[in-house]
């Protein structure tokens, strides 16, 4: 089982934190509110809280948080993630969701990477996945990173929640995943037409 810490008291954050517990995971809490933290901490069951800005106990450390929060609360933490395996679950749509906010093949993950201490690693995942789908079923989580070993580790904790962990590969990967993000959007609007489904593979024998 892993250690994790979630920055954020979100939705996000709860629906992760929820199937952490259950699958026998070690969870922090952490938020700038201490009291959000405390409640979110209490109604996980057997989570405990950190304060903003210390060191994490977690070895994985969860940012869910706003798409345009990652890169300045990593930023902020600093050498306190030193060592850390960070997950960015963000997606940076435009005001309509129809279009990514930066510009250029590049993603929230990439850009966290190049503000994250020494020893830290990166890893993109949860983008593709409605928080209510998250909660009520077993959706595919696609994930992408550089270092072999965090995404061994995440690929670990996401198994522990019951889910199948995809990688589809290093890095800069992140960027079309966060286009996958915009894709179960266009599917919720327009082919599928409800929010009741994810992305994610059928393989089928040779």
């Amino acid at each position: 089982m892993s250690n994790i810490t979630l920055i954020g008291t979100g939705n996000m954050a709860r629906a992760i934190g929820t199937l952490a517990v259950a699958g026998g995971n070690t969870v922090e809490v952490m938020g700038r509110d201490q009291s959000k933290a405390d409640d979110l901490a209490k109604a996980l069951g057997g989570a405990t809280t950190g304060k903003w800005g210390a060191v994490p106990a977690g070895d994985i450390v969860i940012t869910a948080l706003l798409a345009d929060g990652v890169v300045p609360v990593i930023a902020e933490y600093g050498d306190a993630l030193a060592g850390k395996v960070i997950v960015d679950i963000s997606n940076p749509f435009n005001a309509t969701a129809d279009g990514l906010a930066h510009s250029g093949e590049t993603s929230i993950a990439q850009e966290a990477a190049k503000v994250a201490p020494a020893g830290a690693s990166v890893v993109k995942a949860f983008n593709t996945i409605f928080r209510h789908v998250l909660e009520k079923g077993r959706p595919n989580v696609f994930l992408a990173g550089d270092d072999a070993q965090a995404k061994a580790g995440v690929t670990a904790f996401i198994e522990s929640l019951g889910l199948r962990p995809l990688d589809v590969g290093d890095l800069k990967m992140a960027h079309w995943l966060e286009g996958a993000g915009l894709v179960t959007m266009g599917l919720a609007r327009h082919g599928v037409g409800n929010w009741d489904f994810a992305l994610g593979v059928t393989e089928f024998p040779g």
